[in-house]
């Protein structure tokens, strides 16, 4: 019988596996690997992963019935509540009272356990039953925890940035050299973004990834021209409707959802962006009827509007006025940040359609993974009943936005974008890699509501510097090389 699962675990792989990391920069012990040559294992992706973060200008089946599954008989427990309080008295630090209150304050809130920023709400009765899933497209999502501003979202060479290094220069000079082109070789262009893309030359380069740019030069600026129009005429058509019946639900719930957007960052809290944020997802939803507006998509909007912000502004833009820009500038930040996201959104949108199937395959997935490169663990998780749904729900829905902070996605987003599958397939091994970052921390804890509030609260809220993100990701790297059990996928 195990033999017969084993094959059939590796059967799922084999179906599944396509090769991360692929595309990669020159010169490096990175491998390509084709189609028709066999699927890589976990360790040889650990190892690829081992430079691709070094860069070098510093910068940074689906579920039928979730409602069936069983939690953790703990969490009906009337004591849910003292026991964190007891557990943080022991084990938390002065800086991380600020995180924990507020997962304490899930857990008192009616005598419940409630997965922060999920949705997926664990529901118990007073009977001291078992609790039951149930999942809720448009269910309130608690807040985490914020970045504070410390977490820079600017690049330290936009201002006292010491020199660039021969290196650095050589690697801004093969972008600048591929994006001035007559048509940019985009295979060329992946293989450089995988390690990460220069501030200077971010917009453009995503632009073109994302596929909203021609890699033809001549086209670009009429195709820009053409579909910034193409924008604001939806938004001439539509967006008066969202004061109508039948979209006052989907327009309340994104007015609800974009102040909870990075709310100690100035940037997003101006009423201006937060317009043009609710503009872009308003008119994305009723476009996309099939799934509509689901929280987390509001996230999704950031990196994009950072990015195409930085094209203008020199300084740190957390704090910019983005009224100090001219009209015709922020409508085309605006147009851009909407056709990218909704072409990121093209390949994971079943994350989002009803029951959100996407989601559920991802973190069975996951599980899948984890069981397989680190037993520990998996087995760790077994033994106190936690669930991988009730953390890693949050890292698909997010794309583990809510767990890193911004400046990090967003070099984190060259990589995904440099990737055929980036946003979908690349994330999962990067969700297991995250995963196994916090191994240590996870064998540590001996009971199901301090394993829950672990995983929700990941320590990463001062990732603030590119070397500190380099030496996580090499990390992860080390970890999972040494955990790997040799199998194939």
């Amino acid at each position: 019988g195990e033999a017969m699962a084993s094959d059939g675990r590796r059967q799922f792989w084999k179906r599944n596996a396509k090769v991360p990391g692929s595309l990669l920069k020159e010169g490096s012990k990175m491998y390509a690997q084709s189609k028709s040559k066999r699927a890589s294992s976990f360790h040889e992706f650990a190892k690829s992963t081992s430079d691709a973060w070094d860069i070098g200008d510093d910068e940074e089946e689906e579920f039928t019935s979730i409602a069936s599954q069983s939690l953790n008989s703990k969490v009906a427990m009337a004591t849910a509540a003292q026991v964190i309080q007891n557990h943080n008295k022991l084990k938390e630090s002065p800086g991380e009272k600020m995180q924990q209150s507020e997962s304490i304050d899930e857990v008192k809130r009616n005598g419940k356990v409630v997965k922060s920023n999920s949705e997926v709400q664990l529901s118990v009765s007073s009977g001291g039953s078992l609790g039951r899933v149930t999942l809720q497209k448009q269910q309130s999502l608690p807040s985490r925890p914020v970045i504070p501003l410390v977490a820079r979202i600017a690049d330290q060479n936009a201002s006292g940035a010491p020199p660039m290094t021969i290196r650095e220069k050589s690697r801004h000079e093969k972008f600048k050299q591929l994006l001035s082109s007559a048509h940019t070789d985009l295979e060329e262009l992946r293989k450089y973004s995988w390690s990460g893309v220069p501030r200077e030359v971010r917009s453009v380069t995503w632009r073109l990834l994302s596929g909203y740019l021609p890699a033809n030069m001549e086209r670009r600026e009429i195709t820009l021209q053409r579909k910034r129009e193409e924008y604001f005429g939806f938004i001439e058509q539509y967006y008066d409707s969202r004061n109508e019946e039948h979209h006052q639900d989907t327009y309340r719930q994104i007015h609800i959802d974009i102040p909870r957007t990075n709310p100690l960052i100035p940037l997003f809290q101006q009423p201006s962006v937060q317009e043009i944020f609710e503009r872009i997802l308003f008119i994305w939803a009723i476009r996309h009827p099939a799934s509509g507006y689901v929280q987390g998509i509001n996230d999704l909007v950031t990196p994009f509007f950072v990015v195409f912000l930085s094209e203008h502004v020199e300084e740190d833009v957390e704090n910019f006025d983005v009224t100090n820009l001219s009209e015709a500038v922020q409508r085309n930040i605006e147009a851009d940040s909407f056709w990218c996201m909704s072409k990121l959104l093209d390949g994971i949108q079943d994350n989002y359609t009803f029951a959100q199937p996407g989601i559920q395959k991802k973190v069975k997935a996951l599980e899948e993974l984890i069981s397989r490169i680190d037993e520990h663990v998996h087995i760790h998780f077994r033994k106190y009943e936690v669930e991988y749904l009730q953390f890693a729900f949050r890292w698909m829905n997010n794309l583990l936005m809510r767990e890193l902070p911004l400046r990090c996605t967003i070099r984190l987003w060259d990589t995904y974008q440099s990737e055929p599958e980036g946003f979908s397939h690349f994330h999962l091994y990067v969700c297991a890699a995250f995963l196994i970052k916090w191994r240590k921390e996870i064998l540590e804890e001996d009971d199901f509501q301090g394993l829950l509030m672990l995983l929700q609260n990941l320590p990463t809220i001062h990732w603030a510097t590119p070397s500190e993100t380099r030496e996580m990701l090499h990390g992860i790297s080390t970890v999972t090389s040494d955990l790997w059990d040799g199998n194939e996928f």
